[in-house]
């Protein structure tokens, strides 16, 4: 039998959520579960009271809890990379993300207790198990499917579940290749950077509209997965040549090849841009977001996942984690903590 203070707690949600005005997919968080837990781990020093490490656990939990109450959104939902997610990649490109390790290079290793790399890396391990635990209890939606990368059905939500609802999408994450998924509804949030970006910050910092980012990663190439972009071409140059790319209209690469077949003989931009176009289409299918190579069984899983009701909040499980885990200064008023950040995605769990 639920007591007062459950039935009281049950009131103010409704009210909430009735006096928002808001459904349950207008405004939604969607976080890069890796990129959040890789950069929280690698900066956040927190220690239980066993001295053991927990930045990653408990620094991602503070992390996306800031968020939330910073954005106020009416959903959240966490992505992780699947099984095999970079397979698909690794085929068109077998040297996708080579050189890339699960080790953070801990600066403060010493601090924390890591001796090894090894250690480090079976702390991560362990971490990322109690996360997935910590999530089930909270009015969040928890997504990693198998044989694709957390970046692809981020993108799959972000323009065809979420786009033609007309729901207004924040990203998380420190990756730049989100940037390219920017429009009028959808932002992104890189925390790193402490800096939120829409059509217009990309076009301030990168000199490219954001419907047309993905031309910057495609000539510039991407260091963090190893893939090489065009030398000789920056920026400057690839505006400067290709002035089509300020346009109001999105461009595609077949528009970038055409307009350099035309006039290659008139500058050597042109010419290097042509004797490298195997490269910029290869760099096109492992990097684009917006031409997705998923299979359409996939697309409905991921679909049906985020059309599911969101889950309740389980704080009596939660709590019974966090002691376990011994957290006690990583977040000194757990009850309050839970209630400020989480409350108000809990009174849209009510709503199919």
């Amino acid at each position: 039998m639920k007591g007062y203070a459950d039935l009281l707690k049950e009131v103010r949600e409704d009210h909430e959520k009735r006096s928002s005005g808001l459904g349950k997919d207008d405004k939604v968080l969607i976080i890069d579960g890796l990129n959040s837990f890789i950069r929280v781990f690698s900066a956040v020093p927190l220690v239980n009271d066993d001295g053991d490490h927990i930045g990653g656990s408990i620094g991602f939990l503070r992390s996306i809890a800031a968020a939330i109450r910073q954005f106020k959104p009416t959903r959240c939902i966490i992505v992780f990379d699947g099984k095999g997610g970079s397979a698909r990649r690794k085929k068109m490109y077998s040297g996708y993300k080579d050189g890339r390790s699960m080790s953070t290079k801990f600066n403060r290793r010493e601090d924390v207790g890591f001796q090894t790399v090894e250690e480090e890396l079976a702390s991560m391990r362990h971490q990322m198990g109690q996360l997935a635990e910590y999530l089930q209890c909270l009015p969040i939606t928890f997504m990693s499917i198998d044989n694709i990368e957390a970046d692809d059905a981020i993108a799959y939500l972000t323009t065809e579940v979420f786009e033609p609802k007309k729901s207004e999408v924040i990203i998380m994450s420190d990756d730049k290749d989100f940037l390219q998924l920017i429009s009028e509804t959808t932002s992104v949030w890189r925390p790193v950077e402490k800096k939120y970006y829409t059509p217009k910050e990309v076009l301030e910092k990168f000199g490219i509209p954001s419907h047309n980012f993905i031309h910057y990663k495609v000539f510039m190439g991407d260091n963090s997965d190893n893939i090489k972009g065009i030398k000789g071409i920056g920026i400057k140059t690839l505006i400067g040549k290709y002035p089509m790319l300020l346009e109001e209209n999105t461009k595609t690469l077949e528009d970038i090849i055409d307009y350099t077949v035309q006039r290659k003989d008139e500058h050597r931009v042109y010419k290097l841009v042509s004797d490298n176009e195997n490269t910029l289409k290869l760099n096109w299918d492992l990097m684009s977001l917006r031409d997705l190579n998923i299979s359409g069984n996939i697309k409905l899983l991921i679909a049906d996942i985020a059309n599911n009701p969101i889950p309740s909040m389980n704080v009596y499980k939660f709590k019974k984690i966090f002691m376990l885990d011994k957290a006690y200064t990583a977040i000194p008023n757990v009850d309050s903590w839970l209630s400020n950040s989480f409350n108000s995605l809990a009174a849209f769990s009510k709503i199919n």
